[in-house]
């Protein structure tokens, strides 16, 4: 056996540990009541509220690896903590913490003609992993879900933010300790490097889900090679139409929050597209707008036809195909709503997609035709996110179709079992038992 075979093997063998001691910690988790999770989670707050000289220093490193190795401002700016974001990563612990629980929860239920009662109910999952890169603040939102819903979580957060991760991870697991839990209920598996993940995406039989979170890379690569089943995050090629019927102080508003609030995330908008009706009037406020604040703009030639002195570069097929984390936006005009519909057909991912409009038809047509977990009619892109809907947090957002969509929170983050009670029916006529007894057979 080779030396890596051997590293690979040991880190495997670790993983898998791990993921058993997980197991034996999520059916702990499973049994608690909402008064004993929100109580850990209520602790966990505090001590986050205490933990900025625990983490802080961590982070500053972290960041500074980032500079040297040259990670681009909008990864540096996802990796970035201070007093604030720290205050908010514990505020969103805490409404996680308000919010109903999930378990237990009766999605349907009926009795029978032959008189059983049925009903599915929600459960936990049971351990949960996380592939993620670059987000420190994942460790605690997927740590106080996961604890809120019942289960166990393996957290994989990537090199770029390994002291930040660390440091929340020792944080967690000390509270779990001190509330009489088992600390295995959330632990990292960082410290095995790539390798870790994969031996997390083939963990199967320990692990129940996997859930990726990242840049498109990422997310590929764990659909791709994952033997656990894998709730499919999504990247964000998000458009925001500009409708011919659209009012244009709204219209400047959302295009500059979508495009500028924050670029670095998934929900920044990538694409403009405009109705030609307002390429004259409207279209050239919007690009000013957005060169008043530094966004680099590629466009189509009826786009640049319109943007006067202010800088369009030629747009291309990739670049309206690109998710750019950043400070750049493509810029197409259309002649019709049907042709922006098309125009997000081609390069959507899924993610969310806007209309600005006064027209109740436009937007009517636009949430029906447009396929994305999220449609929005006349806000910004950037409320698609589990505290704007007042989830609390997010353990991601889902561009897949089965089981979940849209932010995820704590009840994509069960599962359901069927629970069927009787009062001795059987199927069989020649069932034995007491003569001439009933057995509602059907």
């Amino acid at each position: 056996m080779t030396e890596t075979s051997t590293v690979d093997a040991a880190v495997t063998a670790e993983v898998e540990r791990r993921a058993r001691l997980a197991g034996e910690a999520s059916r702990v988790l499973a049994g608690l009541t909402r008064a004993r999770k929100d109580a850990l989670l209520l602790a966990l707050a505090d001590a986050l509220d205490a933990a900025a000289a625990e983490v802080l220093p961590g982070n500053e490193a972290d960041l500074a690896a980032g500079r040297e190795a040259g990670l681009p401002d909008s990864l540096l700016d996802r990796l970035r903590l201070d007093e604030a974001r720290l205050a908010a990563i514990a505020d969103a612990v805490r409404q996680v913490a308000s919010l109903p629980d999930p378990v237990g929860e009766v999605v349907r239920g009926s009795t029978l003609p032959n008189g059983l009662q049925i009903r599915q109910v929600r459960v936990p999952m049971g351990v949960v992993g996380m592939i993620y890169e670059a987000r420190p603040n994942v460790t605690v939102d997927a740590a106080a879900l996961a604890l809120k819903s019942g289960n166990a979580v393996l957290l994989r957060g990537g090199s770029a933010a390994a002291r930040s991760n660390e440091a929340f991870v020792g944080v967690i697991r000390r509270v779990l300790s001190t509330q009489g839990l088992p600390e295995d209920a959330v632990a990292s598996v960082d410290d095995g490097g790539r390798e870790a993940a994969r031996a997390l995406m083939r963990a199967h039989g320990l692990v129940d889900v996997i859930i990726p979170r990242g840049g498109a890379g990422l997310i590929a690569t764990v659909v791709r090679e994952s033997v656990v089943p894998v709730i499919e995050t999504g990247s964000g090629n998000c458009h925001v139409y500009v409708d011919a019927a659209a009012e244009p102080g709204m219209a400047r508003r959302i295009v500059i929050d979508a495009k500028t609030h924050r670029p670095s995330v998934c929900n920044a908008a990538e694409t403009l597209l405009v109705h030609a009706d307002r390429a004259g009037d409207l279209l050239p406020l919007l690009l000013a707008d957005l060169h008043e604040r530094s966004v680099r703009l590629y466009g189509d030639e009826r786009t640049r036809a319109h943007a006067g002195e202010v800088p369009v570069e030629p747009a291309t097929e990739e670049l309206y195909d690109t998710e750019f984390h950043g400070l750049e936006m493509t810029v197409a005009v259309v002649d019709t709503l049907e042709d922006a519909l098309a125009h997000v057909r081609r390069y959507s991912t899924g993610h969310t997609e806007a209309i600005v409009t006064d027209d109740r038809v436009a937007a009517r047509r636009w949430t029906a035709g447009v396929d994305a977990a999220v449609v929005m009619v006349n806000a910004s892109t950037r409320f698609t996110d589990g505290g704007e809907f007042g989830f609390g947090a997010e353990i991601g957002i889902s561009t897949q179709k089965l089981h979940a969509r849209g932010p995820m929170a704590l009840p994509e983050l069960t599962t359901t079992t069927w629970i069927v009670e009787g009062d001795g029916q059987t199927r069989g006529d020649d069932a034995p038992g007491e003569a001439g007894a009933p057995t509602r057979a059907r």
